[in-house]
């Protein structure tokens, strides 16, 4: 594989090109100061919405100004991710950070304002004013949160907190960033090294289990001298989200991270208890890893040990764009076209250049097209990578080309399906033409494992955030001993009896950044089992599910994400998707214990 060494090297059409969304520096300018200008006149509409036309008339300038900020800071964004180094490119994308606080402020009053109102008083300026029929249902549903609103005073002064409670989040970034320094490693010449996170990656994926041991032991080590000041960080998080559920009513701060996306609190309960009660599949994976692996016992250092050696597949950019399309055939000719459409159109940054941000992501510009950043090494991963993405840039287009900008955007609840959906239809067209059984053996593997990491992993995550979440409410301690005692009675559960536990498990907690965002974990597994269910169906030729899985990807946020799951057939206030992933995953395990 070719290695660059700058941008100017990588060819033009595996670079993005900007000026798709401003051909000049100069524009970008205008539209800046567009943007402060219209939160100016935004202010003024603070205690002045007295009447249907001037409720319209605040709502277009706002969606106006949200429409042409998005462009300020997305291309910002996107200028200065591929080449951090760039002093210029980060100081656009601090100056578009500074007009966000101010649009945000700008805005503060409506939904105080809004939630004032009775909603025979909304509904009397909607009737007088037909141009708010495209607001209507926004307006409507803001209503839910009429409980959970505080008054203007009130919600100015939480406002105010809002720096103060992300100190936990930030404190956190930093140790974990900033401040981390792990333990050393033996290197290739036999002298001692610090071990770094990228080191680490692969060490802990060697075939020699000394490199594995030793790179685990020195991971863990700053976490493990730093508990208590991780664990009081964690505990000032956790008791902040309880902090403000209470102070906007809710009965509890999971039922308040549920709220916005209208998910029920059985959701999340029949998500852990589902998967538990059909955790045996996974215990006798690790039972097979431990077999495989030929060890006497089996320890958390060896979870990512490769089961196939000696499978290293070199896949090219081109290669792997074409066998993705064939992949994806079950998707229909429109999704496949569009979808090669985009390689030509420059909406995808392929190439690692010195400085450009480290992995993968899409974005969805309404109005634009999809941005897709990757960092192709042309390997396996990488094609695996390159259809995740792919499935996002897909999901955003089609919504953003048959929604309205207000209802465009999708929520993170069902964000994960459309990529996942992509990686299940490209492992089984690769395990369908595979004829080298090693090399079979190894995808089958890939699957269990992503399927381990993406459902299982995450599960257990959110059962630790609402255990000790419920601790928080109750008034109960929460220290290094308490997460330590929650996390490994978890694992426990999780991994079962099969793995022996070395000292540094129970402080697993102690690196997870994903609890100081509190309760998300739970949607990475929901969308992992929604895609299981719907590419299961696409790839047994049900013409049906293709039809409402299409019209999914198109239809934004148009309505709830549970409800527009159900569409395709995914019920996941019930137990039968769940029971349907476990099945599958079973039938891998199986699979992988023959082969």
């Amino acid at each position: 594989m070719k290695h660059y060494n700058s941008r100017e090297e990588v060819p033009t059409h595996e670079k993005w090109d900007l000026t798709d969304i401003y051909s000049s520096l100069s524009d970008w300018e205008k539209d800046y100061q567009h943007v402060l200008d219209m939160t100016e006149q935004l202010k003024k509409y603070d205690g002045n919405i007295q009447s249907g036309a001037t409720l319209y008339d605040y709502l277009s300038r706002s969606e106006n100004l949200s429409k042409t900020f998005n462009l300020v800071y997305v291309y910002a964004m996107l200028s200065g991710d591929l080449d951090t180094r760039d002093h210029h490119a980060q100081s656009l994308l601090d100056r578009a950070k500074h007009a966000s606080v101010k649009v945000s402020a700008a805005s503060s009053f409506f939904m105080p304002f809004l939630l004032s109102l009775e909603e025979e008083q909304l509904k009397k300026y909607i009737e007088e004013e037909s141009r708010l029929d495209y607001f209507a249902e926004d307006l409507y549903d803001s209503f839910r949160y009429k409980p959970h609103v505080l008054s203007k005073e009130e919600e100015q002064i939480v406002s105010r907190l809002g720096e103060a409670m992300s100190s936990p989040s930030n404190t956190f970034g930093m140790i974990n960033n900033a401040d981390i320094i792990f333990g050393d490693v033996t290197d290739d010449d036999g002298g001692k090294v610090p071990l770094t996170r990228g080191m680490y990656a692969k060490r802990i994926e060697d075939e020699d289990r000394s490199v594995r041991q030793e790179a685990y032991k020195a991971y863990y080590k700053p976490y493990t001298e730093m508990k208590n000041t991780i664990a009081s960080t964690l505990a000032a998080a956790i008791k902040n989200n309880v902090a403000m559920a209470d102070i906007r009513h809710y009965p509890s701060a999971l039922e308040k991270s549920l709220f916005a996306d209208n998910v029920s609190l059985s959701v999340y309960e029949n998500l852990i208890e589902t998967t538990k009660a059909n955790i045996e599949p996974m215990h006798r994976y690790n039972q097979i890893r431990k077999e495989r692996l030929n060890v006497d016992e089996l320890r958390q250092y060896d979870l990512s040990a490769p089961l196939v050696s000696g499978v290293k597949l070199e896949i090219p950019y081109d290669e792997a764009y074409e066998t993705m399309l064939l992949a994806l055939r079950p998707l229909g000719d429109d999704y496949q076209e569009t979808l090669r459409s985009f390689k030509d159109k420059r909406y995808i940054d392929v190439r690692e250049t010195p400085g450009k941000r480290s992995g993968a992501y899409n974005l969805g510009v309404h109005g634009v097209h999809p941005f897709v950043l990757l960092n192709h090494q042309d390997d396996l991963d990488s094609l695996f990578t390159l259809a995740h993405e792919m499935g996002h840039a897909m999901h955003s287009y089609y919504s953003n080309k048959h929604q309205p900008r207000i209802s465009a955007g999708y929520s993170i609840f069902v964000a994960e399906v459309a990529s996942t959906v992509n990686e299940v239809l490209l492992i089984h067209y690769l395990l369908e033409k595979e004829t080298d059984p090693t090399i079979k053996k190894h995808l089958v593997n890939h699957f269990i494992d992503q399927f381990k990491g993406t459902l299982f992993t995450q599960v257990m995550f959110a059962e630790f955030e609402k255990r000790t979440h419920e601790l928080a409410q109750k008034g109960q301690p929460l220290n290094a001993e308490v997460f330590n005692s929650v996390y490994e009675e978890l694992f426990q559960e999780f991994q079962g009896d099969t793995l022996v536990f070395d000292p540094e498990v129970k402080f697993g907690w102690s690196r997870i950044p994903h609890f100081y965002r509190p309760f998300y974990v739970y949607k990475y597994a929901t969308g992992y089992i929604s895609a299981i269910h719907i590419a299961t169906r696409l790839l047994a030729g049900d013409q049906e599910t293709l039809k409402t899985y299409l019209t999914f990807l198109k239809s934004g946020s148009s309505d709830y994400p549970i409800e527009l799951l159900k569409k395709t057939g995914v019920d996941l206030t019930s137990e039968e998707p769940i029971k349907s992933a476990m099945k599958k995953f079973s039938e891998l395990v199986e699979e992988f214990s023959k082969l």
